[in-house]
């Protein structure tokens, strides 16, 4: 199929002032926790700025589209999908810390303690991994550009030499 064929199409949401409130209301009815509460959250909050990106660049350019390179996306992606997972982490580890003390407030604590602090300490492993590839990225994105610092004052130097 070609990329530019009319059956392939990007799933963008656009939701409306009351759809949103809609959604709000629904959530405070049903008993989701706060974790799930988050999420969609976030998922309405970045439908927003992408649509108000794409009117700030039909304005701006009279395109409505003029979205980043397919790399610079990924990128862009790739990021905001780590960072959603490190909160998501560090939420999901607030949610365990809070069951603790809710179950230790009924009594309850001694039988959940060590099953508890076992996944929390899950949790952190995970934060620390996704802190050490974050840390990775960043090392090799310095040295990318130290590597096209020296080329280009090489080339400086080359013309000055002519």
């Amino acid at each position: 199929m070609a990329s530019g064929s009319k059956y392939k199409e990007h799933r963008v949401n656009h939701y409306r002032t009351e759809t949103r409130q809609l959604i709000q209301m629904m959530m405070q009815e049903s008993r989701l926790t706060d974790f799930q509460q988050r999420q969609i959250n976030n998922q309405l909050k970045r439908d927003q700025e992408k649509e108000k990106r794409q009117l700030q660049n039909l304005f701006s350019t009279g395109q409505k589209d003029v979205g980043p390179t397919h790399s610079q996306r990924d990128s862009t992606e790739r990021k905001e999908q780590q960072m959603d997972r490190f909160q998501e982490v560090l939420d999901e580890i607030e949610e365990r810390k809070q069951f603790l003390e809710d179950m230790t407030a009924l009594g309850k604590g001694p039988q959940y303690q060590q099953l508890i602090n076992t996944e929390i300490s899950q949790k952190i492993r995970e934060l620390e991994e996704i802190d050490r590839k974050r840390s990775e990225e960043i090392s090799t994105l310095k040295l990318v550009g130290k590597k096209e610092q020296s080329k280009e004052r090489d080339r400086e130097g080359e013309n000055m030499n002519c």
